[in-house]
């Protein structure tokens, strides 16, 4: 029954145009209603309906409280994930401290991809967090050499670039074709089960933003 729902919410060109667009960046009610040019009394209805059944949820931003973003259950698609996927290539991952986040995913990414991969912040920390360090090592990546660096001072910008923090992202306000993780930052309640389960969502979400090759 489940499953026959799903694909009556998916029979529709805007709600199936929305689970596109969030099979690779987490977005805004705003940011979907530009992409999609629908009005957001309708857009607020497809997002009812596509929740109802389980596609996605929404959560309150870490950054501006008052904003919401709608987060794709990927394995809720049962394999049939729709979406614009991306050819292995270089990559940038930014976040506000630089310290955890987008260290991980870059590391990751040059894991996953076997393409190069930088990261950056907004407002750099002094040094990237001891968990992070730990969580990379537990899953076979080295940031024992990595530094925090700020976003200014990346001068040859790849043309993926994720945003993986949601005060970086609405600081930022970046142009449509940057990709948004709305990924809880470990630092905030620093633990091993906190990092290692940000180490296990990006891995998810590399794994399912990348063609297979």
């Amino acid at each position: 029954m489940l499953r026959a729902q799903r694909h009556a919410a998916l029979g529709d060109p805007t709600r199936l145009a929305i689970v596109d667009e969030l099979a690779s960046s987490d977005r805004a009610p705003l940011e979907l209603q530009r992409l999609t040019q629908v009005p957001s009394n309708l857009l607020a209805h497809h997002l009812d309906v596509l929740e109802q059944v389980g596609l996605i949820t929404r959560s309150r931003s870490s950054g501006d409280g008052r904003r919401r973003y709608a987060h794709l259950h990927r394995d809720a698609l049962d394999g049939l994930l729709p979406g614009r996927r991306r050819s292995p290539q270089r990559a940038l991952f930014v976040c506000t401290h630089n310290s955890a986040r987008s260290q991980l995913a870059a590391a990751l990414w040059t894991q996953l991809t076997d393409q190069s991969a930088e990261s950056a912040g907004t407002h750099p920390a002094q040094r990237v967090h001891r968990g992070a360090v730990a969580a990379a090592r537990r899953a076979g990546l080295d940031l024992s050499e990595a530094r925090p660096k700020l976003l200014e001072d990346v001068a040859d910008r790849p043309a993926l670039v994720v945003t993986v923090c949601d005060r970086a992202h609405e600081e930022l306000d970046p142009d449509p074709t940057w990709l948004h993780w709305s990924v809880p930052d470990p630092v905030a309640a620093p633990s091993r089960a906190a990092f290692d389960t940000t180490v296990a969502e990006l891995h998810d979400r590399i794994t399912h933003l990348v063609a297979a090759s």
